[in-house]
């Protein structure tokens, strides 16, 4: 069990091949960043941050439709994801509390998954990103995990995703250190796996095409908000 899970079909052919047409055309395009700034050795992109932008608004929508989805399909897998960090507490049949165990979730319908999670988690902001064959690519092994902006942010980050918006190029694959595995892209296919240095990652490089995805990450709550509402 690598917790690396991969959902098929996320987002449809079309979808996706409309996106990269829109992207490839696009003026808002910017060099890609990591953590510390634009380092083009460590990751060599061109990135376009679409959460916010009105005119991206329902590519953004759908995109964290299909995320929030396979999601849910991650916790009814892996419900430790909410429960091993949050100690959860539900109301019992006589009036008191008691604490969520895994087995639990196997009882619980999809209604009452989606809503747990939208009390513990919120999406983050979502960025297009596309690597030229040859250059492109974030060969770096890293996590996305770290203590670098002073609000935390950065450290609420609890999975990390990657949608694949186009195949019918070789390499280009997300390559987990530890886990000794690479991901193949498929177009409309979903990366879901932990944030954490045990997860470490590359991206790497794509050859005879240019590799285009949606990535983002699912975060907790902030403190005051999760805490107000699960206590």
């Amino acid at each position: 069990m690598d917790f690396i899970e991969v959902i098929d079909d996320a987002v449809d052919r079309d979808t996706c091949a409309a996106i990269v047409s829109r992207l490839r055309g696009s003026e808002g395009l910017q060099p890609g960043r990591v953590g510390g700034g634009v380092y083009p050795e460590l990751k060599h992109s061109r990135d376009l941050r679409i959460s916010g932008n009105p005119d991206w608004a329902e590519v953004d929508a759908r995109l964290q439709q299909a995320v929030f989805a396979g999601v849910l399909g991650y916790l009814r897998k892996y419900p430790q994801t909410l429960i091993s960090p949050l100690m959860l507490q539900q109301p019992d049949t006589n009036g008191g509390l008691r604490r969520l165990q895994a087995e639990d979730f196997a009882a619980m319908d999809d209604k009452a998954i989606a809503e747990l999670a939208r009390v513990c988690l919120r999406p983050g902001a979502i960025n297009l990103q596309w690597y030229s064959a040859g250059e492109g690519g974030y060969p770096y092994w890293h996590c996305e995990l770290y203590p670098r902006d002073a609000s935390a942010e950065t450290l609420h980050r609890h999975l990390l995703w990657t949608l694949y918006l186009n195949d019918g190029f070789e390499e280009g694959e997300t390559e987990f250190l530890f886990q000794q595995r690479k991901v193949k892209p498929r177009t409309g296919s979903l990366l879901i796996a932990p944030t954490a240095f045990t997860h470490t990652h590359r991206g790497n490089r794509p050859q005879n095409g240019d590799k285009f995805i949606a990535t983002s990450w699912i975060l907790f709550q902030p403190a005051d908000k999760l805490y107000a509402e699960i206590r």
